[in-house]
């Protein structure tokens, strides 16, 4: 080997050795990033406490561990009581958006995909204004009629969309993709509709659409994350199938995947994750598109590595966006996403030299 041979051969060595280790450096960087995250937004807000208090009561309370009290009783409420269930509300919804936007993703081809993809944002605003508009007021496991609507009405708009594309002699693909569109825009007018005939509740409607966490409660957490972890765990464990889809259906049928079934799986999965984290939170933006797109730009279009470095980054993320929200003086947590986000992304893909393809 000649000594230029040798001079190229060493950058290209470690070029690779990098992309090696880039996927345990990224997810050593969220797993800080999110424990960062935690302890800023379950110590910050209108009352401070301090970042050694904070971990000495989470230490204390969740871990049992045996430290001295240094800390006063109203602290300890403020962490226990009322922000640590939002952070982890906040944590919860990130990552079931996040997992659901990558799966989209990855199932329909397409970077531009996200939760809301299939009319899912569409039927939960109008099931939520239907609540705002129906006298009726209940309250069940800290989730009132307007959480139940939303969510019964992003999985009908879903359960509508697939029934419907399955019918179109178009390509699965695209007929999905277009159903959902036309199905969004008629329910679009129903919400307007709604919205228009919901005098002063028009406000709350609006609150509904740009997302918050305000309400977060033990017990709305309790009903709501096995619902999002659970789906969100079951897409993980078919990172193999996504990635047949990734190749092509024809491809992922020779390769033993039963796409149909598979297929209507994964979609049912995605929209439950979504549905749920929606009638937590209301719409919240950004997460879902984003995310698994930067996730893929860093390591690759393996679901494998995309759908946990999504997860972990969602969630990072929605924590983060969620604490400048409060600091700012409770404004939707959506605004926030939008108005951070979307800089970020569009810096991000400036500096991409080369793209990738789903």
């Amino acid at each position: 080997m000649s000594i230029r041979s040798e001079q190229l051969a060493v950058p290209i060595a470690g070029e690779h050795a990098w992309r090696a280790r880039r996927p345990a450096v990224l997810f050593a960087a969220g797993f800080v990033a999110l424990l960062v995250a935690v302890v800023l937004g379950v110590g910050l807000g209108t009352v401070a406490v301090a970042p050694g208090d904070t971990l000495a009561i989470l230490g204390r309370r969740i871990l049992a561990l045996p430290l001295a009290q240094t800390w006063s009783v109203p602290a300890e409420t403020i962490v226990m009581e009322l922000r640590l269930p939002r952070v982890l509300e906040a944590m919860v919804v990130g990552l079931g958006l996040a997992v659901a936007g990558a799966t989209f993703q990855s199932l329909l081809r397409n970077p531009l995909a996200d939760p809301y993809v299939l009319g899912t944002a569409s039927g939960a605003a109008l099931g939520a204004a239907i609540a705002v508009v129906i006298p009726v007021r209940v309250l069940v496991l800290e989730f009132g009629l307007l959480h139940a609507l939303a969510f019964a009405g992003a999985l009908a708009a879903v359960w509508v969309v697939y029934r419907l594309s399955r019918t179109s002699p178009l390509a699965p693909l695209t007929s999905l993709l277009l159903t959902g569109y036309a199905i969004g825009s008629l329910l679009a007018a129903g919400l307007a509709m709604a919205m228009y005939l919901s005098g002063a509740g028009l406000r709350q409607i609006f609150g509904f659409l740009l997302g918050g966490l305000d309400g977060a409660a033990w017990l709305r957490l309790a009903v709501a994350a096995p619902l999002v972890l659970g789906a969100s765990l079951a897409i993980m464990v078919r990172a193999r199938v996504l990635n047949g889809f990734l190749l092509g259906e024809e491809t992922a049928a020779h390769l033993g995947v039963d796409v149909r079934r598979e297929r209507a799986i994964l979609l049912a999965l995605a929209s439950l994750a979504t549905a749920a984290a929606v009638a937590l939170s209301g719409l919240i933006g950004f997460v879902g598109l984003v995310v698994p797109h930067l996730v893929r730009l860093a390591v690759g279009p393996n679901a494998r590595l995309v759908l946990p470095l999504s997860a972990l980054y969602g969630a990072s993320l929605l924590v983060f966006a969620d604490l400048v929200a409060r600091l700012l003086g409770e404004i939707p947590v959506g605004v926030v996403t939008a108005v951070v986000g979307a800089p970020f992304f569009l810096a991000m893909l400036r500096r991409v030299r080369t793209g990738y393809e789903l």
